[in-house]
Parts: structure tokens; sequence; C-alpha cells
């Protein structure tokens, strides 16, 4: 970068360009990963040219970075996208931080938010920086031979906005000058002036922060993790052994007092008059919050306690392993509770998410517990890392919306539930399907297309993908290539395999909401919902 930094600039502004033409208005689709492929490879290959080689232990993540950012053209399920987006992201900026020292497997907690402040004061600072070390080593010839072209390029994107602005403003306050100028603009047959700005300020900012991530990877990666505390133990051994002993026996009083129906299932509902809506849904909620939140007080008070002597560690230490054998067992118990409530209703989103989340939140405080116990505290922070990226993964590889289909399918023909809900009985709810991603199309049309669904139950799904059919038909989709997703593709292909049956489903719209009339003649509503 030092040897050219002309050179670096454009392939910066390159870069900034390539997100406009990959982005703009264009929905997600396999646009996000091409992007990521080019600043990674690019980024590698400015250091390579200076010298600067990749680490091994930073190389690492690019397989990660890899399978999630495929994960965006893979699946359309907006969580997993989202979060998949997130950690691509997330593991970036480490790749940035420790591009040449490969230590980010040592960074402790605090070192991730330094180093994120740090990367994020470099997005900002160092491209400024570098700009004026370019000028000042620049040699004299140099500067005679290509002075004009920065300053000019400069000048020209300075005054775009500022003269659009002005123009805008005497053009409301002269009709006659609004003509002339709206004449002049249209010789250089530029239309949308304001929008190609607007995009024009993106790419260079996308090429700034592109720039400062660059620079920062280069100059600031090599810095090796120095095993120091950032904030040194404040809080005494006794106030710490307080708050644990306390937060011990309040767990064991609720463990003590609950256990007779925790485990009990449907044999123990009636206790405490509870409805069975009530037992399976109540508390699950507020018990995997106290799990997270116990967690952070463990972490929170291992980096500020004082422990002084090897009796002091070992105390600290088994009140911690009591504390997290409680909420472990609390976890399970709320896990129990969720089960019931998708056995008793079936499955949706927001309770795949909560289920997948309980059994990585179970496994990262089973590994804090035995950290803790072989005082390899720092490596907690890569435990943290390693249960969110197992998360995110869980999520991609289950495909939620194609899970939730083929749970609550198979929950039907299976007959769950019917002894425990009398009142209300056991029915396939199809129109929660409706709210669905295209990732939900293929295994309705399996499930439509197998031969031992019971007619009423394929009919429902038949009427849930007429409606899908009709809606994809009402919106015109027309993608371009960026935004290309396999997710899309699988569902027209699932969908043209039984254009011919879903024919037989009438549409009709001739009132808010369109509804399906099924063969058997019943109506279906083509409106979604979201019970969660």
């Amino acid at each position: 970068m030092k040897a050219n930094p002309s050179r670096f600039w454009v392939i910066v502004i390159l870069l900034g360009w390539i997100c406009d033409f990959l982005f703009w208005e264009k929905p997600l689709g396999i646009n996000f990963a091409i992007f990521v492929v080019l600043s990674l490879l690019t980024g590698i290959l400015l250091l390579q040219a200076d010298g600067l080689r990749l680490a091994r232990g930073s190389s690492l993540l690019l397989l990660p970075i890899a399978f999630l950012a495929a994960t965006t053209f893979i699946r359309l399920e907006p969580m997993t996208v989202f979060l998949a987006i997130s950690m691509v992201l997330f593991l970036m900026g480490i790749f940035a931080l420790t591009y040449l020292s490969g230590e980010w497997m040592r960074y402790s907690l605090v070192d991730y938010f330094v180093g994120y402040l740090r990367l994020f004061g470099s997005m900002i600072a160092r491209p400024l920086g570098f700009a004026a070390e370019d000028r000042r080593d620049q040699p004299s010839e140099g500067k005679k031979r290509g002075a004009w072209a920065w300053p000019v390029l400069r000048g020209i994107v300075i005054a775009l906005p500022v003269v659009a602005i002005f123009g805008a403003l005497l053009s409301s306050a002269d009709p006659i000058f609004a003509d002339r100028f709206e004449e002049f603009i249209d010789l250089f047959n530029i239309k949308n002036l304001p929008e190609y700005i607007f995009r024009l300020a993106l790419i260079l900012m996308v090429a700034y922060a592109l720039a400062g991530t660059f620079l920062h990877a280069a100059q600031k990666s090599a810095e090796n993790v120095e095993e120091k505390t950032w904030v040194p133990p404040f809080l005494g051994f006794t106030e710490s052994t307080i708050v644990l002993g306390s937060v011990v026996i309040l767990f064991v009083a609720f463990v003590v007092v609950q256990f007779q129906y925790f485990f009990g299932g449907q044999a123990n509902i009636s206790i405490e008059g509870y409805t069975y809506s009530e037992y399976a849904r109540k508390g699950f909620g507020e018990l995997v919050t106290v799990a997270f939140f116990s967690l952070l007080l463990l972490l929170g008070l291992g980096a500020i306690t004082r422990r002084e002597t090897e009796t002091q560690r070992r105390t600290f230490s088994s009140l911690g392993v009591a504390q997290v054998g409680l909420v472990i067992v609390m976890l399970v118990a709320a896990f129990q509770r969720l089960v019931l409530y998708e056995v008793a209703y079936g499955f949706s989103r927001l309770r795949t998410y909560t289920h997948v989340f309980m059994i990585w939140l179970g496994l990262l405080l089973v590994a804090v517990v035995i950290l803790e116990v072989l005082r390899h505290e720092r490596a907690i922070a890569l435990a943290m890392v390693l249960a969110s990226l197992g998360f995110v993964i869980s999520l991609s590889v289950l495909n939620v919306d194609a899970f939730i289909v083929r749970q609550n399918i198979q929950r039907e023909l299976r007959g769950a539930g019917e002894k425990q809900v009398s009142r209300d009985g056991v029915d396939l709810d199809a129109q929660y399907f409706l709210g669905l991603s295209e990732d939900a199309i293929p295994p309705l049309v399996d499930a439509f297309r197998s031969k031992s669904l019971p007619v009423a139950v394929k009919e429902k799904v038949g009427a849930a993908l007429a409606c899908k059919r009709h809606e994809y038909k009402q919106a015109e989709r027309v993608y371009l290539w960026q935004s290309f997703h396999f997710s899309r593709l699988n569902a027209d292909a699932a969908l043209r395999q039984v254009n011919q049956e879903l024919d037989g489903y009438e549409i009709i719209d001739r009132s808010w909401p369109t509804k399906v009339e099924t063969p058997s003649g019943e109506e279906f509503p083509c409106y979604r919902y979201d019970y969660d």
C-alpha cells in the first residue's frame, strides 16, 4: 500500500462502486457473499503485496465466514439471515484485528471490546493519516507530475453536493432559473442527479471504511495479546461470597419448591390449579433469562473479585459450580416446559429459536464452569464466540421454516396432543405457513404430494400452497442476478411440480381477505398472522 498509494485508493473506491452495483435497489441474495469474498480477497492481496502474510490462526476464520456468507443466498428465514450477516461482520472484524498475529483465540471479553473500539477508530481516522503521510513522503517530481489529478477529483466530489443543494434552493426561489437549471441538467442526460450524488456519497463512505479496515490490519494487527488485567479486581472476597451464596440459596429454594412438577409433565399439570396451556408456556422465558443473567453475574464477579489465597479461589469456584449446576437444572426444566408446549401447540419460529438457543446456552454454561475450575478464565470469551457461532450455524443447518412445516405436519399425522387438549382438539394450523419464507415451500410440496397424507390435511396444505402461488403471481417477482437466491429457485421449481393439482383450488379475491376454495368446497383465508 505504501509502495503505490494511488493504486490503493483506486482499489478501495472500486470496491465501494461494486458495493453500490451489487446492493442498490436489489434484494439480498448472492450479492452479499460476492462482496464479502471480494473484500477479503482484496485485503489479503493488498497486504501480501506489502509483504504482510496472513497468520495461520486468522486463516481459520475464513471457513465459518464462507459458510455463513453462503447461508445468505441459501436460506430466506429472516432471523437466520440476520444472524448470519451479523456473525460474518463480527468475524471479519476479528479477521482484521488479528490478521498478522492470529491470536484471536486468546482474546478476553475486554480484548474484544477494546479491539473493536480501536478498529472503529481506525476506520474513521487512519485513512486521513495515511493520505497525509503519503503527501509528505511523495518526492517533489512525483508531486509535479500528478499534483493536479487528485485535487481536481476531490474538488469535483465536494462540489457536486454543494452545487446540488444551492441549485435546488435557487430553483425554488425563481421558476425561470429552475427551468434553465433543468435544461442544463438535461444536456448531460442526468435525470436523477440527487440520487447519483447520494449513491456517490455511499460509495465513498464504503471505500473510506474499507480503507481504514485494511490499514488497521496492516499496521495494528501484529500486536500480541498481553496477559494483563484491564480492570484490577477491586471487590473483596467476602462481598462476592455473600452475593454468590445468596443466589445459590435462592436457586436451591426455587428448585426444591418446584421440583415436584418440574419434570412431571402432564401428570402434575393440575398442581396449584394450572391449566395445560398455562403450565406449558408459563415460566420458560423467565427461566432462560435467569440462566443468561446468572452467566453474566458469574463472569462479572470473576473479573472483579480479589482471590488472594488458594482457599478463597476454591470457595469461589465451588460457589460458581453450584450456581451453574442449579441454573442447568432450571434450564432443563425450562426446556421440558417448552417441549410440552411444542407437543401441544406445534412449532413456531420463536419456539424454534428458543429451543436451539437453550441447548447452546446450556453447553456454554458447562464450558464456563469447567474453565473457571481450571482457571482458564480468558478462554471464556472464546467459548462464548464458539457458542454464538454454533447457534447461528445450527439455525442455518436446521432450516427453520422447513423444520416448522415438517414438524407440524408430522405432529398432525401422529395426532400429538389429542389427549392433552380435549377442548380444542388438534388441527393443523396451515395458515401459519403463509407467514413463512420460500424455505417452507419444498417441504409443503413434499407433504402435498405424499400419498399417506389424509385428505383433510392435504387440502389445507394445498390451500396454503395456492395462496403462496397467488401471492407470487401478484407480486410479479423479477430479480436481477445480484439477488439470485437458491431458496427462491427451489420454491419456484417445487411449485411447478404441483401446478396442475393446485389449479383445482379456486382463488376468490373479490374482497379482502383473498380466499382459496378447496376441492371439497371449504374456504381458506390467505392472510398471514404471527402468534409468536
